[in-house]
C-alpha cells in the first residue's frame, strides 16, 4: 500500500481545495459551458511509455483535444492550448474557420497557441513544469478568477501544474484514478450493483495470476475463453486471450487445483496478444508494477462493443452526453478503431440507465468531468441483449472528441428519452468517427496537401446543412498514414456514406494504382460481430 507523507497530503487537500472552487463558480451546467471564462487546454497524454509505443504515432495524440478550439464560439471565452511542439498553421486555420457566426479574427485573438518546443517522450505537463519562464508566460495570459485546465488524463504531473498555477483542474483528480484501472472498475461495478463478467481482484505477480485464473475456472468451469488484462492499458492494448481448450485435461473435475494452476502457468507464454510487438516475457514484467486481472470471456454468436459518455459537472450533477457502438479489431475484437453514434436503439437507454448508475457512484467518491463505461451486448433473441460492464475510463476518450465536436459546431442538445442528438433546427444527428484511418499509401501528404483535397472535392463539414466531415490528428499524417474524422450526417446512413467518400476520395488522390487498402475493410463498421471484451 503507498502511504503519503504530511508534506504530501498537504499537497493533496490544497489541490482538493482548489478543485472546489469550480463549484463556487459554476452552479450549473448552462452556466459553466457559456459563461466569461479562459479556458486552460493541457492535452498531456501522460501515460507510462510502454503502454504508448504499441500506438502508432502517439506523438501527435496532443492534437486530439484541438476539438477544444471550437468553445471559440462563445464570444467570452478565451483559450490557451499547449504543445510539446507548435502545431502547423493550417491546421489551427482549418478549426477556427469551422466555428458558425464568428469572425476569424475574433477567435483567432482569444487563441494564445505555447509550445514547450521539447519532441522528447516526456509527459508535456511534466515539460511545462521544468520551464519556470513558460509557467510565468501562462500566468500572466491567464485570469485565475475565471480560468480552469483541462487534460487527457489526470496524473500527479497535471496535479502539480494545477498548483503551481493556482488553476482549478476539472478532471477527476490523480488520487481518484484507480476508479478507471481494470481492478477498480470492477469494484465500482459491484459497489452499484452494474453486471459485469466474473473476474479477479487485481494481482501483483504471475503465480497468483495463475491462482486467480484457476479459481475463476473452478467458478465457471463451461468457460472456453478469459481475457487477462494489465490493470492499466490504453485502447485494448493491454488484453491478452487465454484459450482453455488446449487444457482440457487440467479443466475442473479431471485434475487437481494445484496441477490446474502449474497447466495454467505454464501456458502464458502461448497468450494471444491485441498489441502485435507484445510477448509474455514483456507484459509479465509489466504485472508487478501495475497489476492484473483475469476475467471470464463473453462469448455470443452477436455481439456489440457499445459505450456510455457521461460528465460529472463541478456542482455533482451526473450528465447524460452520449452512448456509442465502438467499432473493434485485432486479433480478437478488443483494439478500438473507431465508433458510430448513436448506440443502437435496442439498448442504448438501457446503457445510459447502467452508466448513469456508476456516475453518481463516482460523484460520490469526488470524481469530476469526463468518465466513459464500456459495454458487451450480446443478442439473446427477442430484441432482448445481456449486458456487461468492462472497464470504466477517467480520461478523454476514443468517443470524446467526435462527440464534442457534434456538440460545439451544432450547439445542439442530446435528448436522454430517446438517447438522440438534435440540432438547433430540430434535425437529429449521427455520424461514424475514426482515430484509426490509416494507409501506407497516405504517408507523404502535409496538412496542406490535405487542405487542399478537402476543399476541392467539398469533403468539409458545412454549417449550413450541419454535414460533412472534420478531420483530425492530421499531424500523423506524413510520417504515418493516419488520419482521424468524424463524418456527421442527418441519418446513420448518411454518415456513413459521408465517411466512405472521404475514404474513396483519399485512396484516389495517393494511390496510382487505386489500391483500396483500408485499415477497416475487413470490419466495414460491422453492426455486429465476434467482439469481446474491449477495454
Amino acid at each position: 500500500m503507498v502511504t503519503l507523507n504530511i508534506s504530501e497530503l498537504y499537497q493533496v487537500d490544497k489541490f482538493h481545495d482548489l478543485q472546489l472552487t469550480l463549484r463556487d463558480r459554476w452552479k450549473s451546467t448552462e452556466v459553466f459551458d457559456t459563461s466569461e471564462t479562459d479556458v486552460l487546454i493541457i492535452p498531456s497524454v501522460s501515460i507510462d511509455f510502454q503502454e504508448l509505443k504499441n500506438v502508432e504515432g502517439y506523438e501527435h495524440y496532443e492534437e486530439r483535444l484541438l476539438f477544444s478550439l471550437m468553445r471559440l464560439r462563445n464570444p467570452r471565452t478565451r483559450l490557451i492550448y499547449l504543445t510539446s511542439t507548435p502545431l502547423h498553421p493550417s491546421i489551427i486555420d482549418y478549426y477556427l474557420q469551422l466555428l458558425p457566426g464568428i469572425p476569424f479574427s475574433h477567435a483567432r485573438h482569444r487563441l494564445l497557441l505555447l509550445s514547450t518546443y521539447d519532441s522528447s517522450l516526456k509527459p508535456l505537463s511534466q515539460k511545462i513544469l521544468e520551464r519556470p519562464r513558460l509557467l510565468a508566460r501562462i500566468r500572466q495570459a491567464i485570469r485565475i478568477d475565471k480560468a480552469f485546465m483541462v487534460c487527457y488524463n489526470s496524473t500527479f504531473w497535471e496535479a502539480e501544474l494545477s498548483l503551481q498555477l493556482n488553476i482549478p483542474l476539472y478532471a477527476a483528480a490523480p488520487d481518484l484514478q484507480i476508479w478507471g484501472t481494470k481492478g477498480g472498475s470492477r469494484q465500482i461495478f459491484s459497489q452499484c450493483s452494474v453486471p459485469h463478467p466474473d473476474g479477479s481482484e487485481e494481482v501483483w505477480d504471475s503465480a497468483d495470476l495463475a491462482t486467480a485464473t484457476a479459481n475463476l475456472w473452478e467458478r465457471q468451469p463451461t468457460l472456453q475463453r478469459m481475457v487477462v488484462k494489465l490493470n492499466q492499458g490504453l485502447s485494448g492494448e493491454g488484453n491478452a486471450i487465454l484459450d482453455l481448450r488446449p487444457l482440457i485435461n487440467a479443466s475442473p473435475g479431471k485434475a487437481s487445483h494445484q496441477d490446474r494452476v502449474s497447466a495454467i502457468a505454464n501456458s502464458f507464454p502461448t497468450l494471444r496478444f491485441q498489441a502485435t510487438q507484445e510477448t509474455w516475457a514483456n507484459f509479465s514484467l509489466r504485472i508487478p508494477e501495475i497489476g492484473a486481472i483475469v476475467e471470464a470471456f463473453v462469448e455470443g454468436e452477436i455481439k456489440r462493443s457499445p459505450s456510455f459518455q457521461g460528465r460529472i459537472n463541478p456542482s455533482g450533477e451526473v450528465e447524460i452526453l452520449s452512448t456509442h457502438d465502438q467499432i473493434l479489431g485485432g486479433p480478437d475484437g478488443q483494439i478500438y478503431l473507431g465508433c458510430r453514434f448513436p448506440a443502437d436503439e435496442r439498448y442504448r437507454l438501457q446503457l445510459q440507465e447502467l452508466g448513469l448508475k456508476v456516475g453518481k457512484k463516482l460523484a460520490e467518491k469526488g470524481a469530476l468531468e469526463r468518465f466513459g463505461v464500456d459495454f458487451i451486448a450480446v443478442d439473446q433473441g427477442n430484441n432482448q441483449w445481456d449486458i456487461q460492464a468492462i472497464e470504466i475510463n477517467l480520461r478523454k476518450g476514443g468517443t470524446t472528441h467526435p462527440f464534442m465536436t457534434l456538440k460545439l459546431l451544432t450547439n445542439g442538445r442530446y435528448d436522454r428519452s430517446t438517447g438522440l442528438f438534435y440540432s438547433q433546427q430540430g434535425r437529429p444527428k449521427y455520424y461514424t468517427a475514426t482515430d484509426n484511418l490509416q494507409k501506407p499509401s497516405y504517408r507523404g501528404l502535409l496538412p496542406n496537401d490535405l487542405m487542399d483535397i478537402i476543399a476541392h472535392y467539398r469533403l468539409h463539414f458545412d454549417s449550413g446543412t450541419e454535414t460533412g466531415t472534420v478531420f483530425h490528428l492530421m499531424g500523423c499524417l506524413s510520417q504515418f498514414g493516419k488520419l482521424g474524422l468524424t463524418s456527421i450526417g442527418d441519418s446513420p446512413q448518411q454518415a456513413e456514406d459521408i465517411y466512405h467518400k472521404v475514404v474513396n476520395v483519399l485512396d484516389q488522390e495517393t494511390s496510382q494504382n487505386n489500391n483500396n487498402y483500408s485499415l477497416f475493410s475487413d470490419y466495414a463498421f460491422p453492426i455486429a460481430g465476434d467482439t469481446s471484451n474491449y477495454s
